[in-house]
């Protein structure tokens, strides 16, 4: 009796052809970095949810429920009480001079708003209608009986200068005005970073721009209690939203536009301040590692812009080119300054990195995909034989990747200790470097490492032609019913075209290259720490940090019960580190030489070989639970004691 297999395939759904060739893309090629959208999605077709994300505070709605939630209790506690204080002290103060009492009567009416602003309108109004509201009624009844009908804008007041009006304009303009500008921009700005209070820092901006340059006579602050105005100047609900994080500001996510300012920050901090006199060496190296994480967002959008707006050819070029520039340039720059200082304990951090990021995307993110997309869905399947194909590239990358290793451990212990700096030819020399026979490193082990860097991108290209074109049925991508073609139509309206994502990407590079710098630069009072080995440091901040991106995407990912691509995540950017991340390395220091010597230690050896063994273990029956994703966790937490408490390297 035959038994028959079942095979999963892959359906990515998009919503138009350039999305679906960014997914195509990027699913094959890895995820690098977030997981946006490139073009603009049609503001009808968004849920109510997101809808009301971007809706304006200007249009009073109907409204059901309390009005007393946790959100505008918070509200009250960081920022209405406060602002509710600054105009009854900007009150009294413009009160004092007499002329100003309708502004500080003003002020004490929005001072009672700010207080509770949920359910009241702030409208505008002719100072000349005592009636206005029985007006807009009377109005409302004829246009529903003759139909429509034009009401005319009230005209702005005219000052006169015998009624003292204009005195009291300037009076309100040169103390009132001033500190409260001051006071909105700060509550804009704070609510603004919070995320969760943009409704807040939209309700500011209205006061700035609508409200504070109004005459006294024209504002009318009063309850909502039917739906009498169509339009208002200010009207808010709720102070707080919890989908805020899916806001973007012209396609970039608001967390990575709140973010940016930290890069502006660490640079400042780095190349200004020298001599630590304002910030110490681990505050530069804090700001400056946590500037990875915005840059990394906008070189993943470049990324994705241009490949989902060009052919095949360009987007490989582009992913393969851009892909592991965050990573690279961290390795780089750590090599570059371990020669020019003679410390070679910046080439075992760099190792650290490379063996951090692969445990972490062959157990943890996995891992923790299959635990958040376990409690949701009891069980997930995913294509196994896709996963199939990533772990025989796993198998190869480690294999190729630590050989020289198992090799330099079968014929002799390659000590390398006297490393250093010689002045005279500038190079990086290891003549210390011994084995059983001092001619094994140059004569065999270092052949076999140039060999390998040739023979893993062979490897990495064949698996693309694999996956890309002689069995591309592995993948069913679909853009919603319909298949998608290799010429989809381009008619979609992206953010960045071309040219602004390549000028993007540029940039971004740039600057993530001055971060590498100025975290390599002031790392070392972080390695000089007793009771933290230099491994752990390696293979958690510097290895992870970088992966927050995949992380996120592999969440969201196996939230909708998509977990093959969640799994598709970790193993191209393990099979990327190991293909075409240490193949670069090897070939900068055939160029320049840094004294990169790809012999890890036994530490790094055994984790990832064993972890490789687990995962596909894992990964054979096509199914995943949370239990499975909870085993892959605890391994990889067992692995973090393990170099959390092991020593750090000799001469360290």
């Amino acid at each position: 009796q035959l038994s028959q297999v079942l095979v999963c395939t892959t359906t990515i759904s998009a919503e138009n052809e350039v999305e679906a060739q960014k997914l195509a893309n990027n699913y094959k090629f890895g995820f690098r970095k977030w997981k946006s959208h490139v073009t603009e999605r049609p503001f009808e077709e968004r849920s109510e949810v997101v809808k009301e994300l971007y809706s304006e505070l200007n249009v009073i709605k109907p409204h059901t429920g309390s009005l007393i939630t946790f959100g505008n209790i918070v509200y009250v506690f960081l920022f209405g009480w406060w602002l509710a204080l600054a105009y009854l002290m900007v009150g009294m103060l413009v009160c004092v001079t007499v002329i100003g009492v309708p502004y500080g009567k003003l002020c004490w009416q929005v001072s009672l708003y700010f207080l509770w602003p949920f359910g009241k309108s702030v409208k505008r109004v002719c100072s000349k209608c005592h009636y206005f509201v029985w007006l807009e009624l009377f109005y409302m009844q004829l246009s529903l009986a003759w139909g429509s009908l034009e009401i005319l804008p009230c005209q702005p007041l005219q000052p006169h200068s015998n009624d003292g009006s204009s005195h009291t304009t300037y009076v309100w303009l040169l103390l009132g005005c001033p500190l409260l500008v001051i006071v909105h921009s700060v509550a804009c700005l704070l609510s603004w970073l919070l995320v969760f209070s943009i409704p807040v820092a939209k309700m500011n901006g209205y006061i700035l721009t609508s409200i504070l340059l109004k005459p006294p006579e024209e504002i009318h602050i009063s309850k909502v209690k039917e739906v009498l105005f169509k339009t208002s100047l200010l009207c808010c609900y709720h102070a707080f939203n919890s989908y805020y994080y899916k806001y973007t500001v012209d396609g970039i996510n608001v967390f990575a536009v709140n973010l940016l300012p930290l890069v502006i920050f660490a640079l400042v901090i780095g190349y200004v301040d020298r001599d630590n006199r304002f910030a110490s060496s681990e505050v530069k190296f804090a700001t400056a590692i946590g500037s990875i994480i915005p840059l990394s967002y906008y070189i993943g959008m470049g990324i994705a812009s241009i490949s989902a707006q060009s052919n095949f050819a360009v987007g490989a070029v582009v992913n393969a080119t851009f892909g592991s520039i965050t990573e690279m340039t961290f390795y780089i720059t750590a090599l570059l300054r371990g020669h020019q200082q003679g410390n070679k304990c910046l080439q075992e951090i760099v190792k650290s990195a490379l063996t951090g990021t692969l445990l972490g995307c062959i157990l943890f993110i996995p891992g923790i995909c299959m635990i958040i997309g376990g409690l949701r869905h009891r069980e997930q399947r995913f294509n196994s034989r896709s996963a199939g194909v990533g772990s025989a590239l796993l198998f190869i990358s480690v294999g190729g990747v630590f050989a020289p290793t198992m090799f330099s451990k079968a014929y002799g212990n390659l000590v390398c200790e006297g490393c250093n700096s010689t002045n005279t030819s500038s190079t990086f020399t290891c003549q210390s470097c011994r084995q059983n026979n001092y001619t094994l490193f140059h004569s065999h082990i270092e052949p076999l490492v140039y060999s390998i860097s040739v023979l893993l991108p062979i490897a990495y290209i064949i698996g693309l032609i694999f996956t890309l074109k002689t069995h591309s049925d592995i993948y069913d991508i679909h853009i919603g019913e319909g298949h998608v073609s290799a010429s989809g139509h381009m008619n979609a309206v992206v953010h960045w075209s071309r040219w602004r994502a390549l000028l993007f990407l540029l940039i971004a590079t740039l600057l993530m290259s001055a971060c590498a710098d100025l975290t390599t630069e002031h790392i070392q009072p972080i390695l000089t720490q007793p009771h933290i080995s230099q491994y752990f440091i390696g293979i958690t901040v510097l290895a992870m940090v970088p992966e927050i991106p995949e992380i996120v995407n592999g969440i969201q990912f196996a939230l909708q019960n998509n977990i093959s691509l969640s799994l598709e995540v970790g193993s191209c950017i393990a099979v990327q580190v190991c293909m075409i991340q240490i193949p670069l390395l090897i070939l900068f220091n055939a160029f320049y030489d840094v004294g990169f010597v790809l012999i890890f230690s036994d530490l790094h050896l055994w984790a990832s070989i064993f972890s490789v063994v687990l995962v596909n273990y894992i990964f054979m029956d096509g199914k995943s639970d949370y239990f499975q994703g909870t085993a892959l966790v605890v391994v990889y937490l067992i692995l973090l004691a393990v170099y959390f408490f092991a020593p750090s390297p000799a001469g360290c």
